[in-house]
């Protein structure tokens, strides 16, 4: 191959990398087009990345909408020189595409590995370091430029043997629900508390959120998870109900593809039917960029088919999502949370006070709950209870527990006298 040539020209492959570039969003471009039209896409971005590169470099086509280039340079490639090249070929793909009366605009992810970070860097080897790259870079989303390095290796490694155990973790119920509390600015009391996913590793210990929940997307069992959240969290109530503790409601966090699931209504009415408690003791929790921009399709059904059931609902990370006011009406939320972003130094800071201001003005007109996600100082709450936000939630209040703990930590809340937040 072109790069094998290459490495074999230069010393050490000092001026050698290796680019992999993908089509964003290739399969929702498939299903809104026919194959000749989606040809004429592929072979318009070709021509406009060849006609990006510089006379040594090298293009050739790859699985679908996979691009492979062999860069070559008189001097030593650096990460600074490989990154404006790729940003420069976005650039390029980035006008739009006609096709009949219609417009694409296409953009593009790329992964990049320098000769220089790879201990043997033979072509197919350094092909195999950009294309893992790429996968990272499309991770983080659209149009995501992204270098080969030993520790995103390491990271892909751990998060493939991760993606192994996942499957058996679930069965054997090392997945578990903690719960933080929701309390009442006003007067104090326990509204109500998150489900929130962690998982126990017979080896590693607790392993963060943010590590496991991408695996476990990745493998398809969101659904498996989200099943066990909420029958954690109903049972929980059920169990706190006998005990004579008084928590309102269990918040569960659902993704995009459950609510995209035809059967959730019927799955979420048994549950709560078999746990005996009212739909009104569920809060399901939406992250704002599902509901932003939204038409009609079964995530829109779903969230309309569970305010009528009785559930709640939960805009959860508000004011990161671009959710229009009419989308918060449509979908009948009765609460936003205000993502941490916000609430962070808001005690000093003018500046996030006047945002907050502004969005619990815009919910107290709408007649909307709000909570504050995030709180971690009595300065911090105070100034939310100044602005006029309605419930706190945050590491200031409590942390995640496990359900016993949780239950101790609820006992000697309500033995306390109740008070403002």
């Amino acid at each position: 191959m072109a790069l094998d040539r290459m490495l074999h020209r230069t010393a050490g492959g000092r001026s050698v990398a290796a680019m992999a570039i993908e089509i964003d969003a290739f399969k929702q471009l498939e299903q809104r087009h026919d194959r000749a039209a989606v040809e004429q896409v592929l072979r318009i971005v070709g021509e406009r990345l060849q006609d990006g590169l510089r006379g040594d470099d090298a293009l050739s086509r790859l699985d679908g909408p996979c691009f492979g280039i062999a860069l070559v340079s008189d001097h030593k490639l650096d990460l600074d020189s490989v990154i404006q090249l790729g940003q420069r070929l976005q650039q390029a793909v980035s006008d739009p595409i006609e096709i009949g009366e219609a417009q694409v605009y296409a953009t593009v992810s790329v992964g990049f590995a320098l000769a220089l970070r790879l201990q043997q860097p033979g072509g197919t080897e350094l092909l195999q370091a950009a294309t893992l790259a790429l996968i990272e870079a499309q991770r983080r989303g659209a149009a995501t430029i992204r270098s080969y390095s030993r520790a995103m290796q390491h990271r892909i490694s751990t998060r493939n043997n991760l993606c192994d155990e996942i499957s058996a973790a679930l069965d054997r119920g090392d997945l578990t629900a903690y719960y933080q509390p929701q309390v009442s600015i006003r007067d104090g009391r326990i509204t109500g508390v998150e489900a929130l996913a962690r998982w126990h590793h017979p080896d590693r210990g607790l392993i963060p959120p943010a590590e496991f929940l991408p695996v476990i997307e990745q493998a398809g069992l969101m659904g498996r998870l989200g099943e066990i959240m909420v029958q954690d969290g109903l049972n929980a109530l059920r169990l706190w109900d006998a005990a004579g503790l008084s928590v309102p409601q269990v918040a569960v966090n659902f993704s995009q593809s459950e609510l995209a699931d035809p059967k959730l209504i019927d799955r979420l009415a048994w549950e709560l039917d078999r746990f005996d408690l009212s739909p009104d003791r569920l809060v399901i929790e939406v992250l704002e960029t599902v509901v932003a921009h939204r038409l009609e399709d079964v995530v829109v059904r779903n969230l309309s088919g569970l305010a009528g059931l009785g559930c709640r609902l939960d805009l959860d990370d508000f004011g990161t999502g671009h959710a229009a006011i009419t989308s918060i009406r449509r979908f009948s939320i009765q609460r936003i949370k205000i993502d941490r972003s916000f609430v962070s130094r808001i005690d000093t800071d003018p500046e996030q006070q006047k945002m907050v201001s502004a969005i619990l003005t815009m919910a107290d007109r709408l007649g909307i709950e709000t909570l504050a996600e995030g709180v971690e100082t009595q300065a911090e709450r105070e100034m939310l209870a100044r602005l006029g936000c309605g419930h706190v939630q945050g590491f200031g209040i409590a942390r995640p527990m496990p359900r016993p703990e949780t239950e101790a930590w609820l006992r000697s809340f309500e033995a306390q006298p109740r008070r403002a937040v």
